[in-house]
């Protein structure tokens, strides 16, 4: 499943992460790219674990957390935290699968990467190229948002970026642990949460409709997870 999540961060809290990035250092994005990335990779990165990635990391995950469609997407057991990258002059990412499993440098952190997102932190104007595209069932999908929407995927997708060919692509990646493994039952779930509400919207909380399909949900994603 393929979901894009708008308002995740507001263009305020998007213009005081950028006022933060944009005044410190960054480094070659392949020092944190395995061998098959490596091969493919041309951008710059905050340093990970860095006062500042932390600091604007803090505020994503804080965002997440109140974020009700993503949780309903995303069902999040862990999550590694944000990273953030910067695309300009002529600066790609070729086609590439994320790793399976993710560590968290100097600690004993890991998670295996169920789900894979994107925060954009540039509006799309103000650069050329730096499209997210990512080859699903339906063939290949084109990914460029506002500054503080998101797109959740995933990370067994093939995937890359566009050549930044004006301005400057900047946004926060980082991966997701599901408490449900299979993507094919998260997008089951995902779409009878939506439904349930808007049964719930129309019907009432307390129909017994609604506590029915409720029940259902539950009792799917008591099969199904692990917390």
């Amino acid at each position: 499943m393929l979901l894009q999540i708008p308002d995740v961060l507001s263009k305020e809290q998007v213009a005081q992460c950028r006022a933060l990035m944009d005044a410190t250092d960054w480094q070659d994005g392949n020092y944190t790219s395995g061998h098959q990335s490596a091969l493919a990779k041309a951008n710059m990165q905050l340093p990970e674990g860095s006062p500042v990635a932390t600091q604007v990391g803090d505020l994503i995950q804080d965002a997440l957390a109140g974020n009700a469609q993503f949780f309903s997407a995303a069902l999040p057991q862990k999550v590694y935290p944000p990273l953030f990258n910067r695309y300009a002059g002529g600066q790609a990412f070729g086609n590439h699968v994320d790793n399976a499993i993710r560590y968290l440098r100097g600690t004993s952190f890991r998670i295996r990467s169920d789900l894979s997102a994107t925060l954009f932190l540039t509006e799309p104007e103000d650069y050329d190229g730096g499209e997210l595209v990512i080859e699903d069932t339906y063939g290949q999908q084109r990914v460029k948002l506002p500054a503080g929407h998101m797109v959740l995927y995933p990370a067994t997708s093939v995937h890359h970026v566009t050549p930044v060919t004006r301005g400057a692509r900047v946004s926060s990646f980082f991966w997701i642990q599901s408490m449900v493994r299979d993507d094919g039952q998260r997008a089951l779930l995902f779409e009878l949460d939506a439904r349930v509400r808007e049964a719930a919207q129309a019907m009432g909380q307390g129909s017994e409709t609604v506590i029915g399909l409720t029940g259902v949900y539950h009792n799917l994603l008591r099969r199904w997870a692990d917390a």
